[in-house]
């Protein structure tokens, strides 16, 4: 008798296995795209190998979402600077008509659009195995790897797994997802055989979790503690002093833990397509918004000029200085969150649980037996007038009862980011577009923002609900 969830993983492959038109329609696209790729490169007088690589190379890519990576293997000769000039201009002539976006992970890459299939031409070096030069040169090693160990029913595996992870949020290495990569994927089903044997081994993972597939190491959870710091460690088979996981973060790993546990006890399609998040009216997210009784504060400003990557880095190192700079001031922080539509707006969200505090700050000095300190903390705030009480002794140390520089926060965030917040640790480029644009609003005056972007208002819906989408 087939069970639920073997109907449900059925149902799933014939959605998202490639169908033979579309196939045979994608290869051809490749080819054609590689040829067209040889070919300016021969103009350009540029010694290149190309190569299709990625999940259209395996054969492990999912029916809606056939990207298509061919990479540009060049000497170790040529200088990475030729990366964003020469090998850009190659990709951006092969690709020539279609929609074109500079791309940027450790170096510049293209990315192309082609009758509705998103193409990348990236370029790498032609090194030997383990002399990399550029965290692409591995590439190319980690589909000759993988390749050779696949078939029809292992494929499927693997798309099952990625779109598992696509429906759950957690599928993707770059930094706005950190999450798991379609290689890490591969790595899993490999390692443990089957989707489900991934899912039931990642139900009982521990803290932290070491896959050394080509046994490396002779003791990987005893040796492995000291190298890598990462909740998951998987060796890449083609590096053993690389992490393959070193792009998940630790939200999107207890994502798949539990995410994992949920399929396997309760069988859902909603795990592999959420359903859509609908907007809250107006009215609905004022309800909403009152019924927390905290305040929400926005921070929003324009555009960061920088490419993707670069921008979710600089917009989640100022989340947490922001974070660390509203705690330091005895805000209580509920939760917080960062939105941005990668183009023209950018919003930092602080959610906390009094938007005032009181004058009074009780202020703890040194205990007795520190002579030195005791006579600077007196000096400071005898006479002082920030000083509302004290000094006085408590439990063997000094006390001080002082007055708050700031008791509201929206003061000491308009302070703090007055002229960038360079100071209170924003990141240099969101910085710069702080200063030129910013608006600090409060619960019900980020309506306007909310009536006018659709993506902006599905975030703040998914926040105030706060219930992961794939949960029944």
């Amino acid at each position: 008798m087939v069970s639920k969830l073997e109907r449900i993983l059925q149902k799933i492959l014939e959605n998202t296995t490639p169908t033979f038109e579309k196939k045979k329609r994608v290869l051809a696209l490749a080819k054609k795209l590689t040829r067209k790729v040889e070919e300016v490169a021969l103009k350009a007088e540029l010694d290149v190998e190309v190569r299709v690589e990625g999940s259209i190379a395996k054969n492990t890519w999912l029916r809606e979402s056939p990207d298509i990576d061919i990479f540009m293997r060049v000497p170790s000769t040529v200088p990475r600077e030729a990366f964003g000039t020469t090998c850009l201009d190659i990709a951006r002539k092969a690709t020539a008509g279609a929609e074109q976006i500079e791309r940027f992970a450790e170096h510049p890459y293209l990315e192309a659009v082609i009758d509705e299939t998103r193409v990348n031409i990236v370029p790498c070096y032609r090194v030997k195995k383990g002399e990399w030069k550029s965290a692409t040169d591995r590439t190319p090693f980690h589909t000759d790897y993988v390749k050779p160990l696949l078939n029809e029913k292992i494929c499927n595996e693997i798309r099952l797994l990625k779109r598992f992870m696509k429906g759950i949020g957690v599928y993707g290495a770059e930094i706005k997802v950190g999450g798991f990569s379609g290689y890490l994927c591969e790595l899993l089903v490999l390692f443990y055989g089957s989707f489900l044997q991934v899912l039931k081994a990642a139900s009982s993972w521990k803290a932290r979790t070491f896959i050394d597939l080509e046994g490396y190491y002779d003791r990987p959870a005893d040796e492995l503690h000291l190298v890598f710091e990462e909740p998951l460690v998987i060796i890449d088979p083609v590096d053993k002093e690389r992490n393959a996981a070193s792009a998940v973060r630790q939200e999107r790993l207890d994502e798949f833990v539990a995410a994992s546990r949920v399929l396997l006890d309760k069988p859902s399609t909603q795990l592999f397509y959420p359903s859509k998040t609908k907007p809250l009216s107006s009215e609905e997210l004022l309800q909403a918004v009152r019924k927390r009784g905290s305040s929400l504060i926005f921070i929003q400003f324009g555009k960061v000029k920088a490419v993707s990557d670069i921008l979710w880095g600089q917009l989640y190192k100022s989340q947490r200085s922001l974070r660390k700079l509203v705690r330091q001031r005895d805000f209580r922080i509920a939760r917080d969150a960062v939105w941005s539509d990668e183009k023209n707006l950018n919003i930092f969200l602080l959610e906390v649980e009094h938007r005032f505090l009181p004058p009074l700050k009780k202020h703890l000095g040194p205990p007795l037996e520190k002579r030195n300190e005791c006579k600077k903390f007196l000096r400071k705030h005898i006479g002082s007038p920030r000083t509302l009480s004290g000094p006085r002794i408590e439990e063997g140390r000094w006390v001080v009862e002082i007055v708050r520089k700031h008791t509201s926060v929206i003061e000491l965030l308009e302070a703090k980011l007055k002229g960038g917040g360079r100071n209170a640790g924003v990141a240099k480029l969101v910085s710069q577009a702080v200063a030129m644009n910013l608006k600090i609003l409060v619960n019900e005056e980020i309506l306007t923002t909310y009536s006018h972007n659709q993506d902006f208002a599905k975030f703040l819906t998914e926040y105030v609900k706060g219930k992961s989408k794939w949960l029944n």
